[in-house]
């Protein structure tokens, strides 16, 4: 593993890359808007014009894009403009930027996307002789950035074993099961971190409203049962009042709403899950959807004081 295409140098994926230049890979990335790959030039990444061009000849390509439909489009596409559904690109030949991979890569998708998506791709690569690895992430920018992430695995114990230098300088890497085990885990991840939140945000207001100072009262909680991550970092932006996007609300949205969906095919009713997306639903209509995922403590402060119907 010395060569690395990066696909995807937004919030996440230009951490990866930086972090995987400074590691000693040779990294070329393509970002659809070229503007983000210029800082990455320093820590000596190359930038590319076309997928094509960070694909060809790697040994493996990471994948961060936002969402399963836009991998299939960039990845699986026709040459034409067409977009080919990933399970109908199984047979070579149709212009797809994938097919400029070499046979032998490995393709990594750490992006979340649904369970489904990840399976399916995962034969469309196999059938073009690539290993595949679904490897969402938990950690956020600041993960991303010091290395720290929680990497989720689904695939091949042999293709684990290939991307376990890449992984390295990334996070801390658990391979979970075959393809498709990682998705599944970073849903589920993904229902505790939107519960905790909507908890954490649901406390603060009741400590504001009752008096007491919600930093200081943050600060107390850190050690105690009430501790976790998302009290320490995403606690912190609320108390704050700082909701620049590290992690924007419009991805945990997208991922509890699939999550919603696979437990719906699976016969499970996941009540707090519901409640917790009809949150963040009222901030896609408010028009805040934009912003970190802790921005939905507003909208359980304007629910806690009647500022909105509670539906």
């Amino acid at each position: 593993m010395k060569t690395v295409a990066l696909i995807g140098t937004g919030i996440m994926g230009a951490q990866l890359a930086r972090r995987l230049a400074q590691a000693g890979f040779a990294v070329r990335a393509w970002n659809r808007t070229p503007d983000k790959l210029a800082p990455l030039l320093v820590h000596g990444v190359k930038p590319c014009a076309h997928v094509r061009d960070a694909l060809r000849d790697a040994d493996a390509a990471i994948v961060m894009l936002s969402s399963g439909p836009v991998i299939d489009r960039v990845l699986f596409g026709a040459e034409d403009g067409e977009d080919v559904a990933a399970g109908s690109a199984a047979t070579p030949g149709l212009g797809a930027a994938i097919d400029t991979l070499p046979r032998g890569a490995l393709l990594v998708v750490m992006s979340s996307i649904p369970v489904e998506t990840a399976r399916t791709q995962g034969e469309v690569a196999a059938a073009r002789g690539l290993g595949y690895l679904d490897a969402p992430v938990s950690g956020g920018e600041p993960g991303a950035r010091d290395g720290t992430l929680a990497i989720m695995c689904g695939g091949s114990s042999a293709d684990f074993e290939r991307a376990v230098p890449l992984f390295a300088p990334l996070g801390r890497a658990t391979r979970l099961g075959p393809v498709g085990s990682g998705q599944l885990a970073k849903l589920a991840n993904q229902v505790i971190v939107g519960g905790t939140l909507v908890a954490i945000a649901e406390a603060l207001t009741l400590v504001e409203r009752g008096g007491a100072d919600p930093k200081a009262v943050r600060e107390a909680w850190m050690g105690g049962f009430a501790d976790s991550k998302v009290l320490r970092v995403l606690g912190e932006r609320i108390v704050s009042g700082d909701f620049t996007p590290g992690s924007p609300a419009a991805h945990q949205l997208k991922d509890m709403r699939s999550a919603a969906a696979l437990a719906a095919r699976l016969g499970l009713r996941l009540d707090q899950l519901d409640a917790v997306i009809e949150r963040f639903e009222a901030m896609e209509k408010s028009g805040e959807i934009a912003h970190d995922v802790s921005i939905v403590a507003r909208v359980v402060a304007r629910r806690a004081i009647g500022d909105q119907p509670h539906g």
